[in-house]
Formats: C-alpha cells, sequence, structure tokens
C-alpha cells in the first residue's frame, strides 16, 4: 500500500470541503471494500477523511417511508422493527448480503458505493480493465466471466454491480440524500448507478467530493407482501449468481401493483419495469410469472461462461413471484 495522509473530518461540512478541494482525496467509512483495494494496488488515494464519527448514522420513521443515515450499518437497518414487518424483502436481502461480523461494519452508504467484484477490475497485473485504465479493453469479455452481468453491459465492460440490498431498494424507488460542496440533493437510486457504456470508470452520477448523508426507503402498503431469493454456489456469504427481489399487492388474486428487481445480472441494481408492466392487472399465477420474466431477460447479452444465467434468472424470478403469491403448483 502507498503512504496516504489520514484526516478525522469534524462535520459533514468540513469532510466534503476537504475532499472536493482534492482530486487525490476519498472518503473513509465501513472501509471494508476501499482498504482492500488499496492494499491490492487498484486504489491509491493520498488522503483519506474519515468519516465514521458523524452524525449520519441512525433511522426515522415516518408514517410511509424511513430515513436511513448513510453510517447506520446492515445489521442495524436489518434489525429495525419497521423493517422487520414492512419491508421485509430488504431485511432478508441484508442478512443473506454478507457475515454477521461484515454486517456490524458495513455502512448502507458504503454498500451502495460498492467497487465492482470483477476479479479483473481487482487484479492490478491484469492490463485490460476499462475501470481500472480506461481504453485498455476488458479482460473479463475474452476471459472466464461466470459471475459477470448480462444486462446493462457494454462492449467495454460487463463487470456486475453486487449489492444485494440495492435490489429491493430500486424496486422501492428509493431516494438517496448527497451533500455537495453546491449543498444538498436528492437522487432516485434507479438513476443513481450509471451503465458502462463508453465509460465504465464513471459508475454513478456522485460529483467528486459529494456525501452520501442518508438514504430514503418507501414503505411497501399494509398488506404488501415481498420476498429477496438468492442463487448462489454456496450457501455461506456468496455474491449472488441471480437474485430477485419482489412486492406484490394482491386483490382476488389479481395483482394491483407490482415491484420487482434483479441482481447478479446487472451491471447496476436492475429495476425490471418490464415485468413490473406484465404483472400489474393479471392473475397471480405461473403463466404470468413466466411471462414477466421473459420480459425482464429481454435485452441480455451473454459471454461465454454467462449464457447460464439468462434462464436461472428467469427461474429465480419465477420462483420468487410464486413465494409472493403463495402459489406453489
Amino acid at each position: 500500500m502507498r503512504p496516504f495522509e489520514y484526516v478525522r473530518a469534524a462535520d459533514v461540512g468540513q469532510a466534503v470541503a476537504m475532499v472536493s478541494a482534492d482530486s487525490n482525496a476519498s472518503f473513509l467509512a465501513g472501509g471494508t471494500t476501499q482498504l482492500d483495494l488499496m492494499k491490492d494496488g487498484v486504489l491509491g488515494p493520498e488522503r483519506l477523511v474519515d468519516i465514521t464519527r458523524l452524525p449520519l448514522g441512525g433511522i426515522t420513521h415516518s408514517g410511509s417511508a424511513i430515513r436511513v443515515g448513510a453510517l447506520t450499518t446492515m445489521e442495524e437497518l436489518a434489525a429495525d422493527p419497521v423493517v422487520v414487518e414492512r419491508l421485509p424483502f430488504v431485511r432478508e436481502a441484508l442478512l443473506l448480503g454478507a457475515s454477521t461480523q461484515l454486517r456490524n461494519m458495513a455502512t448502507i452508504g458504503g454498500n451502495l458505493l460498492q467497487r465492482a467484484r470483477c476479479r479483473y477490475f481487482r487484479d492490478p497485473t491484469v492490463a485490460a480493465c476499462n475501470k481500472r485504465a480506461p481504453g485498455s479493453g476488458c479482460a473479463a469479455i475474452t476471459g472466464f466471466a461466470r459471475m459477470h452481468a448480462i444486462l446493462g453491459t457494454s462492449e467495454h465492460c460487463i463487470a456486475l454491480h453486487a449489492s444485494d440490498v440495492a435490489v429491493p431498494l430500486a424496486a422501492l424507488d428509493a431516494l438517496v440524500h448527497v451533500q455537495g460542496v453546491n449543498g444538498p440533493r436528492s437522487i432516485p437510486l434507479t438513476e443513481f448507478h450509471l451503465p458502462p457504456g463508453n465509460t465504465p470508470h464513471i459508475e454513478n452520477v456522485l460529483q467528486h467530493g459529494e456525501l452520501i448523508t442518508a438514504v430514503e426507503v418507501p414503505l411497501l402498503p399494509e398488506g404488501a407482501r415481498s420476498h429477496y431469493l438468492k442463487v448462489r454456489d454456496r450457501v455461506s456469504y456468496e455474491f449472488a449468481l441471480t437474485s430477485a427481489g419482489a412486492a406484490l399487492m394482491m386483490e382476488d388474486g389479481i395483482i394491483r401493483e407490482a415491484r420487482v428487481a434483479l441482481g447478479g445480472v446487472g451491471t447496476i441494481p436492475w429495476r425490471a419495469w418490464g415485468a413490473e408492466d406484465v404483472l400489474r392487472g393479471a392473475a397471480a399465477r405461473r403463466d404470468t410469472f413466466r411471462a414477466a420474466a421473459d420480459v425482464a431477460l429481454e435485452g441480455a447479452r451473454t459471454h461465454p461462461g454467462t449464457a447460464f444465467k439468462v434462464d436461472l434468472a428467469k427461474r429465480t424470478l419465477v420462483r420468487t413471484l410464486e413465494i409472493v403469491a403463495g402459489a406453489e403448483s
């Protein structure tokens, strides 16, 4: 690891000012990804601004939403009584996302900002990585890509967004609150992450020095049912091959409202808008769910090693919807 300066910010304004004024500065929170990448030589900030002692934790409740401070840990959010009762698929995604030890360290803001788990991005001895070195190519496209994305990819990058909790949060239209030198702003989570396109190294819409301060999560209506299903190589804390988060509001066997998002398949947390359109107003039965899954995976682009994900993702979504609807047939 290269030498760096460590600074502890006294307040949000100071933290934002210090990072905004220095192109080689970064924020430090839970640190599990940032420090790992620094040790591996992938990232090399010259200054780390520690925000862990800023008043950015805690969960506040209103009648229709919760506001989650960016430094709230995954474990704290999973244990919140309102989340348990009104947002069960958020809780399920949190508990499936990491070990207890990591959940007690990892923050919600940091989870949304975690860097790609692509093996080629994280290995600086691999020259071809457009995320790490723009214009150098993408080793994953011609290499071993089993854990990579099939939706939202480009010829420049197929790296997967690995967050579990971002999947139900995207389905819920969560809002990301940020603070920058020009003041606060709020960004829909579905617009926060950027697909790679021609600029894989730009992963979200944050300006340098902008800091996530909170995430606002709308509550599901009373009576809604939800589930998060994660398919992986092993049960113990592995990244998703495919996952699905779904919430349904039903009346007399008819789906009145649906929210669906996919994980393990997209370069960003993948909101399945088309699947929601298929489900809305339709009968809650398997043929409906299969039609929704077909639409959700339209446009999938596979590479050697990822073709299996198309069918697996469809089956993951169908099973998730069956569980939510209570349709076991």
